[in-house]
């Protein structure tokens, strides 16, 4: 850790790292190690300049025309959210037309929430969750039994008790595969398939999950699931989120927020709602064109992307990282709380420390961008498009510099 120059066996691993060629597209400001992609991803450097020609070409130029201009060669704005839709499948293991994209995580929440209980077992009254789960999923399962009388439960269990409490009574089983704070990964097949054999249908928020690891929600046989786009998937700020509903359930599932993008033919401008074919019909407004573009053009960046080696790169991240700072663990109060079985760990390293907040603000003075979570978590987001392991070295020696300073 006292050593001035890259350790060889980082050297090494960096200089036959297969995404290496990856960080060069992407905005990485200089004198900055980022680790705060699971909050926030870092500009695709081809985003600015689709953007400035939306706005300037397409907006400036072509008006309303371009609603329907370029058609031919899928430069329509009209279809923009099904080609944002069918990038974002193939990260998630879906077929394009059970992806739709547009609005927030929380609104898209609402949605499938309640068409997981449209299509739950008749009788049933129970949300079963984590209880540890994102505020925003517990706010919108609340927000829904609100809304309908409160005729519901939401039941929050400890993660690890989850399939003790899949009893007959619930109706939907709603988690993150990834803990927000810890990095933990729960086991999206295994906990599926417990979850149906007792009738009960899964929802799963794939916030910190989908652009950071290869995820198979056919695979899992996963019913419904939510994501959003400015994470992992480095679409900006605000960038619109993507829901899935598995194809077996496109008939029967109520679309609780029937707009007239989600209509079959939106210009018929018919009285009455009928639904588009596919996961189409659970796109409400019309489409956000601006950051539409700009999530569709970051999105490229996974093109020629092999997630098995981008699931290998972040591991070897994660676990170099671990490894730098297992010796401070012994001398300050820093304790790791992500798994260190890489089965059910996520993209991220998270410590407790009882100055968390404080080391985190001096950490960002000194240009190591990792983030805080109450109650005293230390964050760390690893990204393997844009990482390297000299980043890692770098990380480590500054989260040393920090503690040290502080003691």
């Amino acid at each position: 850790m006292t050593t001035l120059t890259l350790p060889d066996h980082l050297m090494a691993l960096d200089a036959r790292d297969p995404l290496a060629h990856k960080r060069s597209e992407f905005h990485l400001p200089r004198g900055v190690v980022y680790l705060d992609g699971n909050s926030l991803g870092a500009l695709p450097r081809r985003v600015p300049e689709r953007v400035a020609q939306v706005a300037q070409g397409e907006w400036g130029e072509q008006l309303i025309r371009s609603w329907t201009a370029g058609a031919e060669e899928g430069r329509d704005w009209m279809a923009l959210p099904d080609r944002v839709a069918a990038k974002i499948a193939r990260l998630i293991g879906a077929a394009p037309h059970e992806v739709a994209v547009g609005d927030s995580t929380s609104v898209n929440t609402f949605k499938v929430l309640a068409a997981a209980l449209g299509v739950a077992q008749p009788g049933r009254r129970i949300i079963l969750t984590d209880a540890e789960n994102f505020p925003t999923d517990l706010y919108v399962a609340q927000g829904l039994n609100a809304l309908l009388g409160g005729t519901l439960e939401l039941r929050r269990v400890p993660a690890d008790d989850i399939e003790t409490h899949l009893t007959d009574d619930v109706a939907v089983l709603l988690l993150t595969q990834v803990d927000y704070r810890t990095g933990r990964r729960l086991d999206l097949k295994g906990i599926t398939a417990q979850a149906q054999a007792k009738g009960t249908v899964t929802v799963w928020d794939l916030a910190h999950s989908a652009g950071a690891f290869p995820v198979d929600l056919n695979g899992a046989g996963a019913d419904f699931a939510v994501g959003c786009g400015y994470k992992f998937l480095n679409g900006g700020p605000g960038a619109p989120a993507f829901l899935f509903a598995a194809e077996r359930h496109h008939a029967q599932a109520p679309v609780a927020i029937s707009g007239w993008m989600g209509h079959a033919d939106p210009f018929e401008m018919a009285r009455d709602f009928t639904p588009a074919p596919g996961a189409r019909r659970f796109v409400a407004g019309t489409p956000m064109v601006l950051s539409l573009s700009a999530l569709d053009e970051a999105l490229d960046v996974f093109a020629d992307v092999d997630m098995e080696a981008l699931r290998a790169k972040s591991l070897s991240l994660t676990d170099t990282f671990i490894e730098l700072l297992e010796p401070l663990t012994a001398r300050f109060p820093l304790t790791l709380v992500t798994p260190l079985d890489h089965a059910r760990r996520g993209s991220q390293v998270s410590y407790r420390h009882p100055q968390a907040r404080e080391v985190m603000a001096d950490l960002i003075a000194a240009g190591i961008i990792g983030d805080f979570r109450t109650p005293d978590i230390l964050r760390f987001g690893f990204t393997p498009l844009y990482h390297s392991h000299a980043d890692v070295w770098q990380a480590a020696r500054g989260v040393q510099a920090a503690l040290e300073a502080r003691a």
